[in-house]
């Protein structure tokens, strides 16, 4: 189970995640469970890919059996892009992966071009 969020809103109701993925220019708050950070300015790519794709493919391998959050400040960008190379791990083509998170998560998921073309080029 994987859930996006901004930690930039209230926390939301239901159960505490078991695994953090925070995409953030800083480093994030102290968190009560396991988290990695990913150096990765808003707007912007990842500061470091190779990093970035080994901390998404631990929350792919982490989500089949534990609570996964996903998240950076306004819960879009960064996090949409994010859920969207999370769903090419998981066998959704490049290509298709952003209207995929846009249609399960929030229309507003993945904000830029070169964001969108991360996404299309993520394997």
């Amino acid at each position: 189970m994987v859930r996006g969020r901004g930690i930039g809103r209230p926390f939301p109701e239901g159960p505490l995640p078991e695994f953090g993925l925070y995409l953030l220019g800083e480093e994030p708050p102290a968190v009560e469970w396991d988290s990695r950070w990913v150096r990765w300015p808003d707007f912007r790519l990842p500061i470091d890919r190779i990093d970035a794709r080994a901390a998404l493919t631990e929350a792919l391998e982490r989500a089949a059996t534990q609570r996964v959050e996903v998240a950076c400040l306004g819960g879009h960008g960064r996090t949409g892009t994010a859920l969207a190379c999370l769903a090419v791990l998981d066998g959704v083509p490049g290509r298709q992966a952003v209207a995929y998170v846009r249609e399960h998560y929030s229309p507003r998921a993945v904000e830029t071009p070169w964001q969108r073309r991360f996404v299309a080029r993520f394997r």
